[in-house]
């Protein structure tokens, strides 16, 4: 359960922290897809001025979280159509299986150890809060993930990246949870070579892994 306790700022970081609050409403729904934003009522809300709530909604327009609009402002962006779904997988199945391949070749001793604890780390399932652990899951696979771009070496990459993984957190409320076992070991595999320093067994597991993802994830359309 969200705390009712008001949200302190620090003015140092108040720009970051507002963007920070609102990105996550978005991912958790508390500002629903669709939904008008209402700048006066988020400034009343969290008791800050109007600047810092429209620096951060340019911010979250930029993440793809947000779209404005002529003469209607912001609004929380659409969950992705099934045509935009597929899309959206064409452009990971075309990126990441580059990231996983140079990942292999290119990543430092530190990151592979990072992505190989990254794979093996447990998410803590608490019965009475699954949406807790839903979020938690969900910033494991997208840290897993962004390990690997980042051990690619190619910055542009791996910002183009986090960019097309924004869309599908919206989305993460309705993933297939119950196959989360099966996306670990997937994980894990993948960790496995690119630790193994094997471009040819990166790149071919990160495809696998892809590709079955997207059938899993398709039950979020039905």
């Amino acid at each position: 359960m969200a705390s009712t306790d008001p949200i302190r700022f620090r003015r140092s970081t108040l720009g970051d922290d507002v963007y920070d609050v609102l990105r996550a409403r978005i991912l958790e729904h508390s500002m629903r897809p669709d939904d008008r934003v209402n700048i006066d009522a988020l400034a009343r809300d969290l008791e800050v001025s109007q600047t810092p709530i429209r620096e951060a909604l340019a911010r979250l327009e930029s993440d793809g979280l947000v779209r404005k609009r002529p003469l209607v402002g912001y609004t929380v962006s659409p969950l992705l159509t099934r045509a935009e779904y597929h899309h959206l997988f064409e452009m990971r199945l075309l990126l990441e299986c580059a990231t996983a391949r140079w990942a292999a070749e290119r990543a430092t001793s530190a990151q592979r150890e990072a992505i190989t604890a990254e794979a093996a780390a447990v998410i803590a399932q608490a019965p009475d809060d699954p949406g807790g652990w839903h979020a938690a899951f969900t910033t494991h696979d997208a840290g897993f993930h962004d390990l690997i771009a980042d051990a690619s070496g190619n910055p542009l990459l791996r910002d183009g990246l986090e960019r097309l993984h924004v869309h599908l957190h919206l989305h993460r409320r309705y993933f297939p949870y119950a196959h989360a076992g099966t996306t670990i070991a997937e994980h894990q595999r993948i960790a496995a070579a690119i630790g193994a320093r094997d471009p040819d067994a990166a790149e071919a597991a990160m495809r696998e892994h892809l590709s079955a993802a997207r059938e899993r994830q398709l039950t979020a359309f039905d």
